[in-house]
């Protein structure tokens, strides 16, 4: 037992000598920024820290892809090009999250997030797609959507926010609407996030708890679970009326969130081919990532007990 806590006491002797991390002042020598340092470093009281290996492997490949989206970010740029991803999925299945990941180092003038309240008065006078269309990207920008107008594909009929009409016609149209779009020169990529419903629960269950994440809560929310099967329902009617070849979905499993955010950033990092890209493994496992028709397929062999959302 001495032993081991004189190995616990030596280990945290390590970590407590560890030279601190930091930018230095390009303006002063190395000397002079290394005297700073160590002035810090004793002004500065030390706390040992535990981190797991796979959060810093996580942290390491999220850097690696970061940079190379900022890349991206500079071709698109170059090149006028138009790019948007829209992020669907049932509520607390990671589209935020990954949303962050993605633009948190991306220059904010070329980057934009929509995320559209519910509809005004005015607005729910006008063609459906015309609020949304208003957020499309110009040249040299990539606009992220935080729910689109698949919110008539799934919430509104579910909820009752629209009618039966409203939401076929939507799925009549849609597909031809964003035919448009790609004709238009847009980039688009479509992501559907897939939680479970145990893990929606418990994700549920923290946002009540978490001051920092309270915000996320909705009376939409407190009907989720109970409403599952008519938003698988209405999920696989979307699917098989705007799976396209012109504008694809991509399904992304994000029980777990940090697989699920790397898998989709390299999805997107390997489908536009730009000049600077390093060679990093852009391969995304089927685990995680699968296409929507195969989606489509699994949905109608499965029971609806079993079946994902």
């Amino acid at each position: 037992m001495g032993a081991k806590n004189s190995m616990v006491k030596d280990e945290v002797v390590e970590v407590t000598n560890i030279e601190e991390i930091a930018h230095d002042d390009r303006r002063k020598t190395a000397e002079e920024n290394a005297l700073e340092r160590r002035k810090n470093a004793e002004k500065e009281e030390r706390v040992p820290v535990w981190v797991k290996k796979s959060v810093l492997e996580y942290e390491k490949e999220l850097k690696e892809l970061q940079i190379e989206l900022l890349k991206l970010q500079n071709y698109v740029k170059d090149e006028g090009l138009k790019i948007l991803m829209i992020f669907e999925g049932r509520d607390a299945a990671g589209k935020g999250g990954t949303i962050k990941r993605i633009t948190e180092h991306l220059n904010p003038r070329g980057a934009r997030i929509v995320a559209l309240d519910k509809p005004s008065d005015i607005e729910k006078t006008q063609w459906y797609f015309q609020r949304y269309a208003n957020h499309l990207p110009s040249a040299g920008e990539m606009v992220f959507f935080d729910r689109s107008w698949y919110n008539r594909a799934g919430v509104e009929p579910v909820m009752g926010f629209c009618t039966e009409q409203q939401h076929q016609e939507f799925l009549d149209h849609v597909g031809e609407f964003e035919k448009m779009l790609v004709r238009s020169g847009i980039v688009l990529f479509k992501f559907y996030f897939s939680v479970s419903k145990k893990i929606q629960a418990e994700r549920f269950k923290g946002r009540k708890t978490d001051p920092l994440k309270q915000f996320k809560l909705s009376p939409v929310d407190a009907s989720s679970q109970d409403l599952w099967e008519k938003y698988t329902e209405a999920k696989l009617s979307m699917l098989k009326a705007s799976h396209t070849g012109t504008a694809p979905w991509i399904i992304i499993r994000s029980d777990i969130k940090k697989k699920a955010r790397i898998n989709c950033i390299k999805h997107v990092l390997s489908t536009i081919q730009y000049p600077t890209k390093n060679k990093l493994d852009l391969k995304t496992s089927k685990k995680i990532l699968i296409w929507g028709d195969e989606e489509i397929m699994l949905m109608e062999t499965k029971s609806d007990s079993h079946a994902r959302a």
